[in-house]
């Protein structure tokens, strides 16, 4: 089967990818700092996160650079993941996992969460399964 995404529109996307994903550690930083925005993440119960809830922010930071080390590699601007047959199928783990962020944040009982989280996966997702099939 021959790639249904460019591989210059897969490297676009990538970069997309990253920029949001770099957005959002920036987010989780703040989140770690102690910013009052906590009602966009982790249920929207905590304006301010507790020590708990900043240590998961900072997981998520991890995460988030694994993910986006995950996505450059398959559309080909980098190659720090020795087994690309882990990467091609991580690469739809990874979409799956935002598939599911969809769902989480959309019933999340916190309003600004659902509104924004939910959509930011959304397009992460979009963002991941178009990768993929470059």
């Amino acid at each position: 089967m021959s790639n249904l995404v460019s591989a210059d529109a897969a490297a676009i996307i990538a970069v997309t990818f990253c920029v949001l994903m770099g957005a959002l550690a920036v987010f989780q930083a703040a989140l770690i700092a102690g910013a009052p925005i906590g009602q966009f993440a982790w249920g929207g119960q905590d304006r301010i996160l507790p020590t708990s809830k900043r240590i998961g922010s900072a997981t998520s930071i991890a995460l988030y650079a694994a993910f986006a080390l995950l996505v450059l590699q398959h559309a080909g601007l980098i190659a720090v993941i020795a087994w690309p047959e882990f990467a091609d199928i991580a690469i739809w783990v990874l979409a799956a996992y935002f598939v599911l962020g969809i769902i989480m944040n959309g019933i999340s009982r916190s309003v600004p969460e659902r509104w924004t989280m939910a959509p930011l996966c959304a397009v992460l997702a979009v963002l991941t399964v178009l990768v993929a099939l470059g």
